[in-house]
């Protein structure tokens, strides 16, 4: 093991009728299912869908960071 770590980050856009933090959670549990190593995110914007002048859907753009493996 080394005493060293080196990462990389993706963009991903979760999305959720319900909440941002719905839009964070269902971002992350997508992204699990094909990242590994998933160590934090930062959400970089929030933005929504106003139907009949309603919230009616969340977004959030968001960086998810992973330490490569081996690293």
């Amino acid at each position: 093991m080394s005493n060293h770590h080196t990462y990389k980050k993706v963009e991903v856009v979760g999305s959720s009728k319900n909440s941002i933090e719905d839009a964070i959670s269902s971002a992350l549990e997508e992204c699990s299912k094909s990242i590994r190593n998933m160590e934090w995110f930062e959400v970089q914007e929030t933005r929504g869908h106003v139907v009949d002048g309603k919230v009616a859907h969340y977004q959030v753009v968001m960086k998810v960071g992973f330490r490569i493996e081996g690293s």
